[in-house]
């Protein structure tokens, strides 16, 4: 399936990671941070809901705290907790109701505006089935366009004791979406100090600039 312009926003659902165990933040909730006000994940939500169909989140702690900003949490399964990304990937894809899953992190609050279509742009040229973002030389598997029909697949690499959110996307031979004009995208946000640097920089800037 080839998505459209005009389609995209019906055909996906868009899924913001937070279910890590964010240890090198103190083991504290990144996605509740504060960043210029709000929590991270509010940031990437107002970015990225309305690019979707459906928007999701997946978190394995604090989920009541997470359905206050009023979308779906879900949660990994229980024998998969904390596995990552994938495990995350896995649990949206089997409530997700569109042919598409859209994945970004709870801290990318400089998500592209137009991030869905480009991704979904992506697969027409090299009439791939997955896009990954690519920045830099390398992948950023986190952002990623799956389709939900990889579902079994998924599972079977993850109930095997694979891992890597990384290799598993390489074996669908994902097109490359690069984003030249949006270079902090990608920024690991790990650290209380690199939260503290973002937040000095945001305070120079709109955070609200497409």
């Amino acid at each position: 399936m080839v998505i459209d312009d005009q389609t995209a926003v019906t055909a996906v659902t868009g899924l913001i990671l937070a279910g890590g165990r964010a240890e090198r933040m103190g083991g504290r909730d990144k996605g509740l941070l504060p960043l210029a006000g709000a929590p991270l994940i509010a940031h990437s939500i107002c970015r990225l809901q309305p690019q979707v169909a459906k928007l999701l989140i997946s978190a394995n702690r604090h989920p009541d705290i997470y359905r206050t900003f009023g979308y779906q949490v879900v949660g990994d399964d229980p024998g998969l907790r904390f596995r990552g990304p994938l495990a995350g990937m896995l649990a949206a894809m089997a409530v997700a109701q569109t042919p598409y899953l859209l994945t970004a992190p709870c801290d990318a609050p400089l998500l592209p505006l137009d991030y869905a279509q480009r991704m979904c742009a992506a697969l027409g040229p090299e009439q791939a089935t997955v896009s990954v973002a690519f920045s830099a030389g390398y992948w950023q598997p986190v952002f990623a366009l799956l389709p939900v029909d990889l579902r079994d697949d998924l599972a079977d690499w993850l109930t095997t004791g694979q891992g890597g959110v990384g290799r598993w996307l390489q074996r669908h031979q994902p097109a490359q979406v690069a984003f030249p004009d949006r270079p902090t995208l990608f920024r690991n946000i790990n650290t209380p100090e690199d939260l503290a640097q973002l937040e000095a920089e945001l305070s120079h800037r709109n955070i609200s600039d497409g």
